[in-house]
Parts: structure tokens; sequence; C-alpha cells
């Protein structure tokens, strides 16, 4: 389920779901490029269509990364699952894969659909385990992009070291300046 976590961060990283967000989304070529970096099976067939829905989908989900504690994090998700995903069941695709656990509609749910309740699992499991918000959102005011909590030791701030870096950068500078 973290690597499906790891995948939902990135496609609401690449899919730009903010509420500042309103310009054109990317191009399906670039969502399909994470979904196959993230073990995906061809045919990755995404039209423009398509990456609207998981953009309506991707600002969903970036209400459980802003979340501040895990209570916070449970209601949203719940609302998400009551509202938005079909029930639980297990799924091989017809032989085609392992089996696993599906919480969409069907196992030829459309991409949003699918993008929406896998994501939702998969932070609902990281919930469960760690008992605190599966991820935040980067603390840099520059930077909009999401990101998978890691397991224990200090809470993570920033998504990357290079936005935890620049943020120092600048906060000595201010400092420096008086």
């Amino acid at each position: 389920m973290l690597s499906t976590a790891r995948r939902t961060a990135a496609l609401v990283n690449v899919l730009g779901a903010g509420p500042a967000d309103t310009g054109p989304g990317p191009a399906p070529d670039a969502v399909a490029e994470v979904l196959r970096a993230y073990g995906e099976k061809e045919p990755v067939d995404l039209t423009v269509r398509d990456v609207e829905g998981m953009r309506e989908a991707a600002v969903l989900l970036r209400e459980v990364f802003a979340a501040e504690s895990a209570d916070a994090a449970a209601h949203v998700l719940n609302r998400l699952l009551g509202t938005h995903t079909g029930r639980l069941r297990l799924s091989s695709h017809q032989g085609g894969s392992p089996w696993h656990p599906h919480i969409d509609h069907a196992d030829d749910a459309p991409w949003p659909e699918w993008f929406l309740a896998s994501s939702c699992l998969a932070l609902t499991v990281l919930v469960w385990d760690r008992q605190r918000p599966p991820g935040r959102v980067c603390a840099s005011g520059s930077c909009r992009n999401v990101f998978i909590a890691r397991g224990s030791g200090p809470e993570r701030r920033y998504c990357s070291r290079r936005c935890a870096t620049r943020e120092r950068v600048a906060a000595h500078r201010r400092r420096a300046e008086g």
C-alpha cells in the first residue's frame, strides 16, 4: 500500500490539484508517465477527459494531505469512501494479476474513479497503521507538492531537501538583513 500511497502523492502533484490551480491540466502523456513509473500495466490510454476527472479527484485527495491530525485525515477519508467508492472486494482481473483489494465500482472503472478509490484505500491503510496523517503538504510557501510521511523519526515538513534548503537559506537571509 505504501507504493500506492506514493503514487497518489505523485499524481496529486502532477495533476496540479490545488485551489489556486485554474489553468489547463497536464497532458495525458505526463499523467500516464507517472502511472507507468508506479507499475501500471499497459495500455495506459488516458484522454483529456480522464485527466480532468483525475484532477477533480486530486483536489479531494489533497484534503487528506492537508489534514493536521489522524482524526482529521480519517474524517476526510470516511467522507470520500462513503461518497465515491464501492464495496471492498478482491480482484485478480480475471487471473491477469495477483489478488488485490479494490473499492472502485468495477474492475474496468474509469481512470478517475479508480484513482480516487485506490488512493483512498492506500491512505486509509496508512492512517490505520500509523495513527497519524499519511502525508503532508510541503511547508514551503513556494511549493504546493504533497508527500507521504515516513515511518518513525521527526516529522517532515518539506517535500524535498531542495525545498527545505531553500527555506533555510531564505530564513538565514531574513535574519542577516535584520
